[in-house]
C-alpha cells in the first residue's frame, strides 16, 4: 500500500522510522527552498541595479576611477592645514553640545513616550486590551516615517532650529524604544502583578511597583542604544537646516575648497563622540543586562 502525503506538495511520503532518511529528505528541501531564494535575490538585485543604472545622469562604471577624487582633495587640503586642526576642534565644540544636548533630549522624551506605549499595548498588562491594536498601529506609524522627513514638515511651521529636530527624534524614538519596550515587557513575570490587584492597586501603581523593576535594566541598555542612533541622527538633521555640527557640516561644504580642512575637523569631532558614547554606553549596557 502506497502511503501518499495529503501536504502542499504530493507524493510518497517518507519513511519517518528511517531517520536518515528522514533527515536528509529535510537537507534537500532546505536547500532548494534555499536556492529559489537565491535566485530571486539574485535576479531582483540585478533588476534594481539596471534600473538604477539607467536613470542614473551619468555611467556607474565609467565613474568608477573618480570615486576618490573627492576624497583625495578634501584629505591633502586637510592635511595643508593640519596645523589649524586644533583650533577648528574648539570652534566646532558648542556646536558638538548643541548636538548632544538634542540627541539627549529627544532620548528622554522618546523613552518616556515609549514606555506608556509598550504598557499600553502588551499583552498582559495592558490598561485597555481592546485598544492593543491601536497602540500598536501608532508605533508601527511612528517607526515608518524617517526623521528627517518629519523634521522637513516641522521646518514650514516652526522654522529651522534644533526644536524641530527634538520633536522629530523624539516621535520616530518612541515608536521604535516603544516596540522594543513591549518585548521585554512581554517576558516579564506577572505574579507581582497579580498580588498587587488582588490588594487592591491601581493600574499604575501594578505597573511602577510590578513590572517596571523587572523590565528597566533591559529598558535602559536599549534607551542608551537609541542615545548612540539619535546623536547620529541629530547630525543628519543638521544638513536640513535643524541647527548643531551637522548644520556646520553642511556650510562647510557648500563652500568647497578652502574650507576642507573644517570638513575634517567635523567629521573627527563625531566619530570621536560616537566612538566614546558608544564604549561607555556599551559598558554600562552589560552592567546592567548582566550584572559585570
Amino acid at each position: 500500500m502506497v502511503d501518499i502525503a495529503f501536504g502542499p506538495e504530493p507524493g510518497q511520503r517518507p519513511d519517518l522510522t528511517d531517520h536518515r532518511s528522514a533527515y536528509l529528505e529535510m537537507v534537500r528541501r532546505k536547500r532548494m527552498y534555499g536556492g529559489i531564494l537565491m535566485v530571486l535575490f539574485v535576479g531582483l538585485m540585478a533588476s534594481g541595479w539596471i534600473l538604477a543604472e539607467d536613470r542614473n545622469a551619468g555611467g556607474f562604471w565609467s565613474g568608477v576611477p573618480q570615486m576618490g577624487d573627492f576624497g583625495a582633495e578634501v584629505i591633502s587640503e586637510a592635511w595643508t592645514n593640519r596645523a589649524n586642526l586644533p583650533g577648528l576642534f574648539l570652534e566646532f565644540l558648542p556646536s558638538l553640545i548643541e548636538t548632544l544636548n538634542i540627541a539627549a533630549v529627544s532620548t528622554l522624551l522618546g523613552a518616556m513616550a515609549g514606555m506608556v506605549l509598550a504598557l499600553l499595548s502588551t499583552r498582559g498588562l495592558a490598561r485597555w486590551p481592546a485598544l492593543i491594536p491601536v497602540f500598536r498601529r501608532t508605533m508601527d506609524g511612528l517607526r515608518a516615517i524617517p526623521e528627517i522627513v518629519i523634521a522637513l514638515m516641522l521646518i514650514y511651521i516652526l522654522g529651522g532650529g534644533p526644536v524641530p529636530a527634538v520633536i522629530a527624534i523624539s516621535l520616530h524614538a518612541s515608536g521604535a524604544l516603544g516596540k522594543l519596550f513591549s518585548e521585554v515587557a512581554e517576558n516579564a513575570d506577572l505574579k507581582p502583578v497579580e498580588g498587587l490587584a488582588s490588594v487592591g492597586a491601581t493600574w499604575g501603581q501594578r505597573m511602577w511597583l510590578g513590572v517596571i523593576p523587572q523590565v528597566a535594566p533591559n529598558w535602559l541598555s536599549y534607551g542608551l542604544l537609541r542615545f548612540e542612533i539619535n546623536v547620529r541622527a541629530s547630525a543628519i538633521l543638521g544638513f536640513v537646516g535643524e541647527g548643531g555640527i551637522g548644520y556646520d557640516l553642511k556650510i562647510a561644504m557648500q563652500w568647497g575648497q578652502g574650507r576642507y580642512d573644517k570638513v575634517v575637523a567635523i567629521f573627527i569631532l563625531l566619530f570621536l563622540t560616537i566612538f566614546l558614547i558608544d564604549r561607555v554606553s556599551d559598558h554600562f549596557r552589560s552592567r546592567l543586562v548582566k550584572g559585570q
